[in-house]
């Protein structure tokens, strides 16, 4: 039909602008969608069988481990004998990284958390997670084009986004006491009592949080619905592995300010000048065997 485009249409032109300009920034007009997901129903997410198996070469290709041929061997040697799975070719390439990745974003949105906490750990690698299709896309495309903006500093080298239902599959991506902090910024409230089973904070999600995070490691939680950080510091507070951080402390804590003020909920609820509520807990360490 004669007249404007189609929605998709002007997308899919917008991408090949973006293709043939790396360093340009994404304009997140083009990738607005609905404001929730529900994390409960088939998203056709590819995730990674266990930790192992993430390619985590293709998400920072700067930290890619370039030679594993003798890791190769050693492993081709060890399928031999243990009947385990096939051993990739020498020249397939590498899926592994120099270090791991220590902070994850979970439901990071349009990506402001990341892109503030990048520059502040440049020698940390950040992870984001997010449901919706095209939120991740932006925040992909505003990673590929700050990393060509900046190749002479090699910065937000550091920084990645995977779509991913952490409600799901946290455990796949994440070995056991990988992760430093975790950060659950302004999210979904599920204000009726029938969805609260959908809410990113619970006895059983928090099990998960502590079996990724090491001794020591922080969960962030900020919201603007006060309700809802009643609920997350109850549930947190009643599980064994967590700690509440004092609010003394967290005033010489850069990520709560950053939390506060580069999110873009946060900045929402700053020019409506509404409330934020933020809690910080504390991975304990587990007691010993008796």
């Amino acid at each position: 039909m004669p007249g404007e485009p189609a929605k998709k249409q002007r997308r899919g032109e917008y991408q090949v602008s973006l293709e043939e300009n790396e360093g340009k920034l994404p304009q997140k007009k083009f990738y607005r969608q609905r404001a929730h997901a529900n994390p409960f129903s088939d998203h056709s997410l590819t995730y990674p069988k266990c930790p192992e198996e993430m390619d985590w070469a293709s998400y920072y290709p700067a930290y890619a481990v370039q030679n594993q041929d003798e890791q190769k061997q050693e492993q081709r040697t060890e399928s031999e004998s243990h009947d385990q799975h096939p051993v990739p070719p020498e020249d397939a390439p590498s899926k592994a990284i120099s270090k791991p990745v220590e902070i994850a974003d979970i439901g990071c949105g349009f990506g402001g958390l990341l892109f503030a906490l990048a520059p502040k750990f440049p020698d940390t690698l950040i992870l984001g997670m997010e449901i919706r299709t095209s939120v991740t896309s932006y925040v992909q495309d505003k990673v590929r084009a700050l990393r060509a903006q900046n190749t002479s500093t090699s910065s937000f080298q550091n920084v990645s986004c995977i779509r991913a239902n952490t409600m799901k599959f946290l455990p796949n991506f994440f070995s056991k006491a990988q992760l430093s902090k975790i950060f659950l910024c302004f999210p979904d409230p599920h204000f009726k009592q029938r969805k609260h089973k959908a809410r990113i904070v619970s006895y059983t999600l928090n099990s998960e949080y502590a079996y990724v995070l090491k001794p020591g490691g922080m969960v962030y939680t900020i919201t603007d619905v006060k309700d809802l950080h009643e609920w997350m510091v109850g549930h947190l507070e009643k599980h064994p592995s967590f700690e509440r951080v004092k609010d003394e402390e967290l005033e010489s804590d850069a990520c709560v300010e950053i939390m506060r003020q580069e999110t873009e909920e946060g900045k929402k609820v700053e020019r409506n000048k509404g409330e934020k509520f933020v809690a910080v807990f504390r991975r304990m360490k587990d007691p010993p065997w008796p």
